[in-house]
């Protein structure tokens, strides 16, 4: 400390501080899996077919891994065959996310036979928490 010079003691300021913790709620509980898919992009020019995986599975959508450019916002079908389930799945999405080749794709609804499917889906999933929670539950 310097001679001759008084310290002045900051004064605290009063203030209140808040902090808010954002706390994520999902929609659709998620399923890991790894599934073959295809993904069907329709352009003016023409429609392409890319192939791929799906990573994640939920009542509202698909996670996927495809090697296609794909934009925040674009529209694609997407086709695969659900684990545990008889025929394979058609529907439209929409990109909500992407992470380099990876997409987080919401399943868009709009006619009477995507609706039965995503419900057809939705059942399964169904089934399939069931099960995986009985398998928790016999596993302690």
């Amino acid at each position: 400390m310097l001679e001759g010079k008084s310290r002045k003691k900051a004064s605290p300021r009063k203030k209140s501080m808040t902090v808010e913790v954002e706390t994520r709620r999902r929609r659709w509980r998620r399923h890991h899996l790894d599934v073959p898919i295809r993904v069907i992009v329709h352009r003016a020019e023409k429609t392409s077919v890319f192939v791929g995986r799906g990573n994640e599975l939920s009542g509202g959508g698909l996670a996927l891994t495809a090697g296609v450019e794909l934009k925040t916002g674009d529209a694609a079908e997407i086709e695969f065959t659900p684990p545990y389930s008889g025929g394979p799945i058609r529907i439209r999405g929409v990109v909500r996310n992407r992470a380099g080749y990876r997409y987080g794709m919401e399943f868009v609804a709009d006619g009477e036979r995507e609706k039965e499917q995503v419900d057809r889906l939705k059942t399964m999933l169904t089934v399939l928490s069931s099960s995986s929670v009985s398998a928790e539950t016999v596993e302690r």
